[in-house]
């Protein structure tokens, strides 16, 4: 699987998801400074990690959308290149307008760093591939502007068409209906709060995040 980490002033996120992809797809990705125009040629996944771009100043993730790299992200997702988005990374696609919503500041005002319970809510795009529909997995959260809202229509609408992919199992940011996790109407855009790439080796204590990679990387190999 031939892949790309985007990786903005402030990302420290980015050494953790090269890591995850190395081990499970048995290449290490290209870094890419978000002050490129251009993206590897024959790209299978581009991923945007967690941190802290440009220091959250704004809204977090809203200038970080406005880098010149987003512009190869936006024509790659298009032509269905595969997009995560991980915490920083999901606010950066509600900001580029590649996912629906918006990542709010959290409920009560504080800082949540936890391993928290999910549903896997959709087990038939790529991203979500290694897991069963209903099955609960367990992955570390870390922020401070995870809670996930959108307008009922938008809501109901994500609801409807299946794109809500991982969803907290109890109460964790305040966010809407307690998505942790969506896709794009194609199902090549996916957009979450928790780390799957802190929860792939033994060492980490648990490997939930793991068969995300490996789901992945059997989708694109079965494309090839």
């Amino acid at each position: 699987m031939k892949s790309a980490v985007i990786v903005f002033p402030g990302s420290n996120c980015d050494r953790d998801m090269a890591e995850a992809l190395s081990q499970v797809g048995g290449r290490a990705p290209a870094m890419v400074w978000h002050r490129e125009s251009e993206l590897p040629a024959g790209l299978d996944l581009i991923a945007i990690p967690g941190g802290f771009s440009y220091g959250d100043y704004l809204r977090a993730g809203a200038m970080a959308a406005l880098s010149p790299v987003m512009a190869a992200v936006r024509e790659a997702a298009q032509r269905g290149v595969a997009v995560l988005g991980v915490c920083n990374g999901f606010q950066v696609l509600t900001e580029a307008r590649l996912l629906p919503g918006a990542l709010m500041r959290n409920g009560g005002i504080s800082f949540v760093c936890r391993d928290v319970p999910l549903r896997v809510e959709n087990s038939q795009c790529a991203f979500t591939s290694g897991y069963r529909a209903g099955e609960e997995i367990v992955l570390p959260l870390a922020h401070h502007d995870g809670n996930y809202q959108a307008d009922a229509e938008t809501l109901d609408r994500l609801e409807g068409e299946g794109r809500v992919a991982f969803r907290y199992r109890a109460e964790c940011n305040g966010s809407a209906r307690d998505i942790a996790g969506i896709v794009n109407e194609a199902g090549n855009v996916l957009g979450m709060m928790p780390h799957p790439e802190r929860a792939v080796e033994e060492a980490h204590g648990r490997t939930d995040g793991r068969r995300l990679f490996e789901g992945l990387l059997e989708a694109v190999s079965e494309r090839a």
